[in-house]
């Protein structure tokens, strides 16, 4: 028996971290024939159906500050964000009512925008500027456009179900030349996993996967089972349900393994056409990390430098995986 297969075998059962075996990339199991593109066209016209509310994810809350403004476009509108006095969230049109100016170039002073073209104050209650219903989940900030979400309007979104507890959380944004429907899509092909990110994934496997087009709720889910990969050999085995909870939201929640029950939250919002008059979306990944391991609450304390980590890990995967998005839609469109 050779060295490699002795450590596997006598690698005690009960640690999250675990050593695997695999073949070469080439000579993995082909998942072609499993990842049917009827099948994902399904499950991406079932999520397309689900209620929003109008509700539409644009930033990490963590980006929003009290002391400085927040741009973003949403649908094309052009938005500002910034926290009032008592650090509630304010969201409202990013274009000053006097001459138009920008004012996510303004400056905050008391809780209100003041705007550097001509010294003109904006917030909550001022005439000309109506502040848009906003909402902050704690991890993300939403804000709500019942012109662009053309459905009946809902007082607060449907924010996915999260670990309770102490947790870790890092939110990564990107920026793909797609509609929201390509990132899902992407989402909703785990397939891809092992195939496209061998850097992260290794033995995946999909357990289950909804079939046809009339499908129950509750079996409205992809299960996987996976190996995150650390390093070389060693990865963190777990078993992962997708589902998606909204239009424009895919949710990966472990069900099996270590951190059972954390989260990644997929949201993508779209942001309106580019210079080139093709769409843009942006896609908000929230992971949301919990563990009922005694060691996990004394890790939290080091969440500042754990976010970054997490951010860059998200933004790897999604470099690519925005490529993919991207081709999807070229393709669709010409």
């Amino acid at each position: 028996m050779d060295l490699k297969r002795q450590v596997i075998e006598r690698w005690p059962a009960r640690w999250p971290v675990q050593p695997f075996r695999e073949p070469a990339w080439a000579r993995q199991e082909p998942t072609y024939a499993d990842c049917s593109p009827a099948l994902i066209e399904a499950a991406v016209k079932r999520a397309g159906a689900r209620p929003s509310g109008n509700w539409f994810v644009f930033a990490a809350a963590r980006e929003i500050r009290p002391d400085r403004p927040f741009g973003v476009r949403v649908g094309g509108r052009e938005l500002v964000a910034w926290r009032g006095p008592d650090g509630a969230l304010l969201v409202g049109p990013g274009a000053c009512p006097h001459l138009g100016a920008p004012l996510e170039q303004a400056r905050v002073h008391c809780g209100e925008l003041v705007c550097r073209w001509h010294g003109l104050r904006v917030g909550a209650g001022r005439p000309g500027w109506t502040a848009l219903p906003s909402h902050d989940d704690g991890v993300l900030a939403w804000v709500r456009l019942d012109r662009i979400g053309g459905e009946p309007p809902t007082e607060r979104p449907i924010v996915p179900v999260r670990p309770a507890g102490t947790t870790v959380d890092a939110v990564a944004t990107l920026t793909g030349t797609c509609e929201p429907e390509d990132v899902v899509a992407n989402r909703l092909d785990p397939w891809h996993g092992a195939w496209f990110h061998p850097y992260s994934f290794a033995r995946l496997r999909v357990l289950s996967a909804p079939q046809g087009v009339d499908v129950a709720e509750a079996d409205d889910r992809f299960v996987v089972e996976v190996t995150f990969r650390l390093a070389g050999k060693i990865g963190v085995p777990v078993v992962a349900e997708f589902t998606c909870p909204g239009p424009r939201t895919v949710l990966m929640t472990i069900v099996d393994g270590e951190g059972t029950g954390s989260v990644v939250e997929t949201h993508a919002t779209p942001l309106g056409p580019g210079p080139d008059g093709r769409p843009r979306t942006a896609v908000i990944e929230a992971t949301i990390a919990a563990s009922d391991r005694p060691g996990f609450a004394h890790a939290t304390r080091f969440a500042p430098l754990l976010r970054p980590l997490m951010r860059r890990a998200a933004a790897r995967l999604w470099r690519d995986d925005l490529a993919y998005a991207e081709r999807r839609y070229a393709l669709r469109a010409h």
